[in-house]
């Protein structure tokens, strides 16, 4: 046999060994909880001998393409039984997963390095996960799970108060925050002026915070996205669980259509505490309802479908001449489709609207505003192996803005029916995102996100001299709401304005030994929606309006790096994080200005800008009797307005004094320490006891630095914006939940949830005023409270 011959046919064998080796396959599949076949987001499938795995998407789907062979795998999610199997992948497999709920704590468990490896490799950072039960445990007013209330407990995240409606993120005002629910945006997130948040926890599947490293299918907003899933229905029983509480009830039933196909889920809450007022001959009322519902049904292996909805309404009257109703209306048609085992399609149809409407007998007429979006978006995910992964998609949201309608409420009130002039406008967006891991230590996230938005014409617009409709007095240093030269109607077909705006997004992980690592990460993100607002906490009655003429977008810069480790095999996890926020075209008001039934927003409003900076810590105790976090944030939040300069008509230049003489102040929601303390104990199979601790730094404010008298009034004058603050705030809450002994062969479960709301009685300032007492005609300041202790009691039941 020749050499060349030989030589000939090991390379034919080898060859043979290489494509052999290349030889790759994919598993895919969905991951489902096994007693209701609720699709689970974020479980993790590990191959431990690789090093590598998936977590499940939004709806529970999974791929990874792997080289052929045999592998040990593990299904984990928290608090549900792991999977552990041996796969031979010797061709492409479509394999679903049911996970069951731990029947009971055990002893030990046993959690592999690699299994924890997977979270600390993850590029993906600035986000915190609260699960359904945890929000379900944690103290809060009057006994009410919240949502909301409990992103508080988190670092970074604060709000302005009690009763205070929004959140804010990393200094960022709460119309920076994005809030989906369903993938619907939801404009008000609060019932009853920000006492409860609009989201029933029964109906709600997965909760999670995006603080900064958004990916690039987001975007909108420019301080955090809040993402929410309703659960999709139990289709293979039904299922009845509810709750009676202080203030406030809830029902939710699910249950299947067709078994395993077809399934729907419908829920309500109510408040019923006015009820109770006609006994104390108050004719006053304040109550909410609202209704989650959903259907979905699976059309074959590769298709499904899903309808759902959301509808809240609040009512507050005094004596029915005063009547406020306002509240959220969403509905949302979704499509999922299979491609291959790789492709996973998902369509969407959405409809959002938020109303507000006003009631005043005594002057007899109506009032109503709002906004509506119509959404559509298309995104996509191809896993192109265990390597690789490419998000990509487009939205495009068509926008209604009423800034108000007054109308008579009868023939002779003499009010004449006015409309504010209606605004439209349209964003549309085109993303791709790439999570790729380059090495066993190294991810990175990586994508792009260029978005358009057309201000279109509308009705009527006014022009101004010099394109200017806020003019600088030289004289008396004040801003002055400029007069329209003219008035123009260029019909809805124009367009007033287009901006365009790239927006890059990248995040990197590197990893030593699969229990730390170091992330890093650079968000671009632009908002083009401002909610005029000049209180620190959004109220039922501010207005949303597009960016224009006038009104530029707001464009932020973050860069964040941070430091995480998985402690005792994930017993206990650390996380650290500073960061740095530039907004541009933050939007301030002239001092005086009117936001209310103003047709002309554009006199009062100047471009400013704002940043925030801050350090974050996280240490949480993940397992045992006894878990929680301990959540502390260092950080400074500022806002400026500097002057324009402008020429003036003899050539000289004019330099304005701006907001504030053009100096940083702090915003409102400015909160140099944010301490936040949780903890749950598990002292038995029937008895769970709860408790969080808050303190932060008094909310800036103002206070009288003068006073003077004018024609025997006495008249107190303020300083520059927001140099004072309100006293610390701080609390306590505890709670305590019984629950009922489990029979043998009975469904019916119960349990009651004690709680005590600000347990030592701390009487935190939500505002301080000023006047003259009339008896010793000196000047005393007026604290108000909100809340002092408040127990409660909670029933809660599901069968």
């Amino acid at each position: 046999m020749s050499k060349k011959y030989i030589a000939l046919h090991l390379i034919l064998i080898l060859s043979g060994f290489i494509v052999q080796a290349q030889q790759k396959h994919t598993l895919s599949g969905t991951v489902s909880e096994a007693s209701s076949n609720e699709t689970l987001i974020g479980v993790t499938i590990a191959f431990p001998n690789l090093k590598t795995g998936v977590t499940t998407n939004e709806y529970g789907f999974y791929s990874i393409t792997l080289p052929e062979g045999e592998y040990d795998l593990i299904v984990s999610y928290l608090g549900f039984q792991d999977i552990r199997e041996t796969i031979s992948l010797k061709k492409n497999i479509k394999k679903d997963f049911s996970l069951s709920v731990e029947a009971e704590q055990l002893d030990e468990v046993v959690v592999t390095d690699d299994a924890e490896r997977l979270d600390i490799k993850k590029p993906q950072m600035s986000v915190n996960t609260l699960a359904v039960q945890t929000i379900k445990q944690i103290p809060v007013v009057l006994g009410e799970a919240d949502v909301i209330k409990s992103l508080l407990l988190l670092p970074g995240v604060t709000n302005a108060g009690e009763a205070s409606s929004g959140f804010n993120v990393r200094g960022g005002a709460a119309d920076q925050n994005l809030i989906l629910l369903d993938e619907a945006t939801i404009f008000n997130s609060s019932h009853l002026f920000g006492f409860f948040s609009v989201f029933n926890p029964d109906a709600i599947k997965d909760v999670k915070l995006f603080k900064g490293g958004i990916p690039a299918r987001y975007g909108g907003r420019v301080s955090s996205v809040l993402e929410i899933f309703q659960k999709e229905g139990n289709s293979k029983e039904l299922k009845i669980n509810g709750g009676i509480g202080a203030v406030a009830s809830r029902l939710l039933v699910e249950g299947p259509i067709t078994k395993d196909r077809t399934a729907f889920l419908i829920g309500g809450r109510a408040s019923y505490a006015h009820l109770f007022l006609p006994l104390f001959d108050i004719d006053n009322k304040a109550y909410f309802f609202d209704l989650n519902t959903k259907f979905n049904h699976k059309i074959n292996e590769r298709n499904n479908i899903y309808l759902s909805g959301y509808f809240g309404r609040d009512l507050f009257s005094i004596n029915d001449s005063f009547v406020n109703t306002y509240g959220n209306a969403v509905g949302n048609f979704r499509w999922n489709h299979l491609f291959s085992n790789k492709l996973f399609a998902n369509l969407s149809l959405i409809y959002s609207d938020y109303f507000y409407g006003l009631e005043l007998d005594f002057v007899g007429f109506e009032w109503d505003s709002g906004i509506q979006n119509f959404n559509l978006k298309y995104d996509l995910k191809n896993y192109v192996n265990d390597k690789l992964q490419l998000n990509f998609g487009l939205h495009n949201i068509y926008y209604v803005f009423n800034p108000g309608k007054i109308k008579p409420n009868s023939p002779d009130s003499g009010i004449v029916e006015d409309q504010l002039t209606k605004k439209y406008a349209n964003e549309n967006a085109v993303y791709i995102d790439v999570e790729h891991q380059l090495t066993e230590n190294l991810s990175v996230e990586y994508g792009l996100r260029a978005s358009q938005f057309n201000r279109f014409g509308q009705d009527e617009f006014f022009v101004y001299e010099n394109n200017n409709p806020v003019i600088f007095d030289p004289f008396t240093l004040v801003y002055k709401e400029a007069e329209p030269i003219e008035t123009i109607n260029p019909g809805r077909s124009g367009t007033l304005k287009k901006f365009v705006n790239l927006e890059p997004r990248i995040s990197l992980s590197y990893n030593f030994n699969g229990k730390s690592s170091v992330k890093a990460s650079y968000t671009r993100l632009a908002q083009y929606l401002h909610l005029l607002s000049n209180t620190s906490s959004p109220t039922p009655l501010d207005v949303w309006t597009p960016s224009g003429p006038f009104i530029e977008p707001q464009l932020l810069d973050q860069y964040a790096i941070g430091y995480f480790k998985n402690i005792q095999g994930g017993k206990y996890s650390f996380e650290t994080e500073a960061f740095y926020k530039d907004i541009d075209n933050r939007i301030d008001y002239i001092d005086g200005a009117n936001l209310i039934a103003n047709n002309a927003i554009e006199q009062v409003i100047l471009n400013g800008e704002a940043r925030a900076y801050g350090l974050e810590f996280l240490l949480r105790k993940n397992e045992g009797r006894l878990k929680g976090w301990l959540a502390y944030t260092l950080s400074k939040s500022e806002q400026r307005t500097p002057g324009r300069t402008s020429t003036l008509d003899n050539g000289r230049s004019n330099l304005e004094t701006g907001i504030n003489l053009g100096e940083w102040y702090n915003t409102p929601f400015d909160k140099t320490h944010d301490l936040a303390l949780y903890g749950s104990y598990d002292l038995n199979d029937r008895w769970n006891f709860n408790a969080n601790f808050i303190f932060q730094t008094g909310q800036p404010t103002n206070y009288p630095v003068g006073q003077f008298e004018f024609q025997g009034l006495v008249v107190p004058y303020y300083g520059l914006r927001n140099k004072e603050r309100l006293p610390n705030y701080h609390r306590l809450d505890v709670s305590a939940t019984f629950k009922s002994k489990k029979k043998t062969n009975k469904t019916f479960q119960s349990e009651w949830v004690f709680s005590v709301y600000n347990a030592y009685n701390r009487k935190n300032a939500a505002s301080i005023n000023f006047r003259q007492n009339q008896d010793t005609g000196r000047n005393e300041a007026i604290r108000t409270s909100i809340f002092g202790v408040i127990p409660a009691i909670t029933y809660n039941f599901k069968f």
